[in-house]
């Protein structure tokens, strides 16, 4: 049973919901599953027909009726559909393409999400320059009434390991944003920086990435990330991050 679950969770992963929909309907009319079935021909591309064939040899093996079967592809493909619907997860890369995977750029996935927010931002970074689009869309946000957070690395001058004052060119930047260090540091953390590259709105959209509040990062480096929208990983995010500034652990500058 485990290995024909599988074999329905893969055809659910590659095949769209009107597509899962149709082959239930298919399967649904076979009367004798060890017959000569060629399912896979409907499905365009080699992923999908290979699931769709795994998924019938599988079932070949087993009691399960072409009745069951169906029940089962339509109970994942709602779950799948309900799934993606609360949440969407989009892979974010700047720096060299291919033509095999597409993605979205770092600055396109960070200024969605700054745009995107309607009460709060909060957005951490090890350091912040020359990004006179993601400072736009900031001082944007603020005005249209957003309360804006930012974590940043100190200079080292005030405790921190960047050379230069990276807090006080924001608040000439950003006037509204209210920004915060981690200055006081426990055992375990006292040569620890605050590298974690993160925005999120309102809990409702966040952007986890490798990648600095840079020009190059925002256009010639090698940065990776993930964009999420809806589900519970934003929020997570967010309570984490006020929890940090509610517990001082973080604190105002």
């Amino acid at each position: 049973m485990e290995r024909l679950l599988e074999a329905v969770t893969a055809v659910v992963c590659l095949v769209s919901p009107e597509k899962v929909r149709a082959l239930a309907s298919t399967i649904r009319r076979i009367d004798d599953p060890k017959a000569n079935t060629a399912l896979s021909d409907a499905f365009g591309t080699a992923a999908a027909k290979v699931a769709v064939e795994c998924l019938v040899d599988t079932w070949r093996g087993t009691s399960i009726s072409s009745s069951e079967l169906a029940a089962m592809l339509l109970a994942a493909g709602h779950m799948s559909e309900k799934a993606s619907k609360q949440q969407s997860t989009e892979l974010v890369w700047t720096g060299p393409t291919t033509p095999f995977v597409s993605t979205r750029r770092t600055e396109q996935a960070l200024l969605q999400v700054i745009d995107s927010a309607k009460q709060t931002l909060f957005v951490t970074s090890f350091v912040a320059y020359d990004v006179s689009t993601i400072v736009k869309a900031l001082n944007d946000a603020s005005s249209r009434g957003v309360s804006i957070s930012m974590l940043l690395e100190s200079s080292q001058g005030q405790g921190g390991s960047i050379s230069f004052d990276v807090i006080g060119k924001m608040r000439t930047l950003v006037p509204s944003a209210q920004l915060f260090a981690w200055r006081e540091r426990a055992t375990p953390y006292a040569d620890g920086r605050v590298h974690a590259k993160v925005a999120v709105a309102d809990g409702i959209a966040c952007f986890i990435t490798s990648a600095n509040l840079t020009g190059h990062a925002m256009e010639q480096n090698m940065e990776a990330g993930v964009l999420v929208s809806g589900g519970h990983i934003p929020r997570l995010l967010l309570d984490h991050l006020q929890a940090l500034v509610n517990t001082k652990t973080v604190s105002p500058v």
